[in-house]
């Protein structure tokens, strides 16, 4: 009986899925439970991970007309509840605001005061749709001022019954975009047009595959008239939602009188869409890439993309080899490649241990030996030890670019070999039972129209399957699975 190799992580995938991910989240220090039930402490490096994306992504919406602006976090009752389907929603999920104002209780413990409640209470904004349509009605009065295109980067709460880190949280970090235009054919393109945004970014800064899609009328938006998705395939064959575009008709813009005069001189309703991604794209790294000693971060969104350990055996070489990577250091950066020195009095062993666990692309070690040769050794975190290789600065300056694209293209690879893999056609209901009763992890490909009906609800509620999309290039079929 072979030995079981040791991993930094355990349970292992196999093991313990959702285990396992909370453990690389604790090894890779990016994030943990906050005192607030149901919400998360995003650490430095969990957050620098955010700002990659966010600053990648907003330089992308910015190329497409979009603008930044800012809304409050408090929405009136009222707006909410101007769009039924939509308050319906949202409901359940929504925290409110009744006081201003706390005193001292008989027993001495602060409790809201009772000479401060709200004569209307406010809604913690679960998404802004509502009051960012009442900006809209004032700022929007002809069709010249359309389109507008406005976005946020917040915090949204969603009083969420089954917490996970970054996944779902009461409280998250996300974009939200909302457009309005003149009329159907011009918001319907632009859904397109930011879903295939949002899939670029995935596939090419994230280096997750996804299958575009639109919702099944049950798995909509609220109040959406069309809701696009990006689908991803996790490691353990679940679905997981990475982005959403939804064209929501006139239906908000009726409710927040967003009305404007056209060219014919007529007063008509805008077409406005809505459109967001959140801080789950990094639990979807996580499930998408780690493996069972840590984190692998796609070089595009790491927060180091060279990690460096300097091996000092002697005091005395200390000066001479940390001027050596400096002088490394100001070559990478003169590329933009964002570099770490691990200079800290730990074992050299527990820094790449360190590294490894954060997922650091690209690992350099510099000690003595290399100094005196002009050398140094780099190490890939995707292919591990067979990688480590040894080269001049100058050839590793010059190559690091295309190691670090090439890492990229080797997660997307195995994330897509992965997902085409796991991806059956089905032909009936009975395969399909059949399939998920056998315990398979993946996705099931069949016709749309066998969705409707009692065995289907009965099927997919026995096995927890959703209709996760009904691919955009297949819009006849529908993906099924279990999800995030």
């Amino acid at each position: 009986m072979s030995k079981k190799a040791k991993t930094a992580i355990t349970p292992t995938r196999e093991e313990n899925f959702p285990e396992w991910y909370q453990q690389v989240i604790k090894a890779a220090d990016m994030a943990e439970n906050a005192p607030v039930r149901g919400c998360m402490t995003i650490k430095p490096y969990g957050y620098a991970v955010w700002e990659n994306m966010q600053r990648i992504f907003d330089d992308r919406i910015k190329e497409l007309g979009v603008q930044n602006a800012y809304f409050p976090l408090l929405i009136p009752l009222e707006f909410i509840s101007r769009e039924a389907e939509h308050v319906e929603g949202f409901a359940k999920e929504c925290a409110v605001v009744t006081h201003h104002r706390l005193e001292a209780g008989p027993d001495g413990k602060l409790q809201p005061a009772k000479s401060a409640k709200l004569e209307e209470p406010y809604v913690i904004r679960p998404t802004s749709e509502t009051i960012i349509g009442d900006a809209m009605a004032r700022w929007i009065q002809s069709y010249r001022d359309l389109p507008m295109k406005l976005n946020q980067w917040c915090n949204v709460m969603r009083w969420e019954m089954r917490p996970r880190i970054f996944l779902r949280t009461s409280e998250f970090l996300w974009q939200e975009g909302h457009n309005a235009f003149e009329n159907e054919e011009q918001a319907r393109d632009d859904t397109h047009k930011m879903l295939n945004a949002y899939a670029e970014f995935a596939e090419n800064s994230l280096a997750i595959p996804v299958i575009r899609g639109e919702k099944t009328a049950d798995e909509r938006f609220p109040g959406a008239v069309m809701t696009l998705t990006i689908e991803a395939m996790m490691q353990d064959g679940k679905a997981l939602q990475a982005g959403t575009s939804h064209y929501l008709g006139q239906n908000f813009a009726k409710s927040c009188e967003i009305k404007f005069q056209s060219r014919e001189g007529v007063e008509e309703y805008a077409h406005t869409t809505s459109w967001g991604i959140s801080t789950r794209l990094i639990g979807a790294l996580i499930m998408s890439h780690a493996d069972d000693d840590g984190m692998i971060m796609p070089p595009r969104i790491a927060p180091h993309q060279v990690g460096i350990i300097p091996i000092i055996r002697n005091d005395a070489d200390t000066d001479e080899i940390m001027s050596y990577i400096d002088d490394l250091v100001a070559k990478l950066k003169a590329q933009g490649i964002r570099v770490n020195i691990d200079d800290s009095e730990g074992r050299t062993g527990d820094k790449m241990w360190g590294m490894i666990k954060q997922g650091v692309p690209l690992r350099v070690e510099i000690g003595g030996r290399e100094v005196d040769e002009g050398t140094l050794t780099h190490t890939r975190r995707d292919l591990g030890r067979d990688s480590k290789a040894s080269c001049s600065v100058d050839e590793f300056a010059g190559s690091v670019q295309g190691i670090l694209d090439a890492i990229h293209d080797e997660l997307y690879r195995r994330a897509q070999t992965l997902r085409d893999e796991n991806i059956k056609d089905v032909s009936g209901l009975g395969e399909l039972e059949a399939l998920f009763k056998d315990n398979f992890a993946g996705f099931a490909r069949m016709d749309v129209a066998l969705i409707e009906g009692a065995d289907y609800e009965r099927i997919t509620k026995q096995h927890s399957l959703t209709s996760r999309c009904m691919p955009l290039d297949a819009p006849d079929k529908v993906i099924v699975g279990k999800a995030y």
